[in-house]
């Protein structure tokens, strides 16, 4: 199926996700996940209306950042994979987005090298939703201490939250936990607008949820 054809497919999913959710058809953003496909790949998505893209690896997605640069005003570049502090410079200077922010050292140099010309770098929290030992992201527990430190840090704008629940049964209680922890956060006086939540597999459960942007790839570009 060509890439145009797909990104209609998961637009429509996304539709009829949030009206089975009595939510209003475009409650929730689409991200186009990109990792391992190639920038032709990205302008081909970006000529069927994508706008919004993740990368998982930091070297893989300032290439493309790079090799798409004539689309750079037009683009909105996440990453969404895990970030090391001494790759932190290049995502800050570079990036629109980091969804996986989990630590105050991270969140600190990426406010300390976000270029003060540039609009404020948007920032979620990644949540160990699950507790696997392989994942990366705060335990629940730990989310509200980061996130009041996060909102103060100049250069960056606390947007919400992130999770990538454990495939299986119990993946929509994950869904609702991290809805939940959005909303109680909210409560507390944050100004949290973004739950990014669900992927191909899962994004009605997430949708069915709460979640306010989608992060999709296989979907729309084929398996890796």
């Amino acid at each position: 199926m060509a890439i145009s054809d797909s990104l209609k497919s998961v637009k429509s999913r996304i539709a009829a996700a949030c009206v089975a959710a009595g939510r209003p058809p475009d409650a929730v953003q689409l991200l186009v996940v990109s990792k391992t496909f190639p920038g032709s790949a990205v302008r081909e998505a970006f000529a069927a209306g994508a706008r919004a893209f993740g990368e998982n690896y930091v070297q893989e997605g300032l290439a493309k950042v790079g090799e798409l640069i004539d689309l750079r005003g037009q683009l909105e570049w996440h990453l969404i994979g895990p970030l090391q502090s001494n790759k932190t410079r290049p995502v800050a200077e570079q990036f629109d987005w980091v969804h996986s922010v989990d630590r105050l050292k991270i969140a600190e140099r990426l406010s300390e090298q976000r270029p003060p010309e540039l609009p404020p770098l948007n920032i979620c929290l990644q949540v160990n939703i699950s507790a696997e030992a392989s994942k990366s992201g705060l335990l629940p527990g730990e989310v509200a201490p980061l996130a009041a430190q996060v909102a103060t840090l100049p250069r960056l704008r606390l947007r919400g939250l992130m999770a990538i629940p454990e495939p299986g049964p119990g993946a929509l209680a994950q869904h609702r936990a991290m809805a939940a922890l959005f909303e109680a956060l909210k409560a507390e006086g944050l100004a949290l607008d973004t739950l990014s939540l669900g992927m191909s597999a899962d994004l009605e459960d997430a949708v069915a949820a709460g979640s306010t942007l989608v992060r999709v790839g296989t979907a729309i570009f084929g398996a890796r």
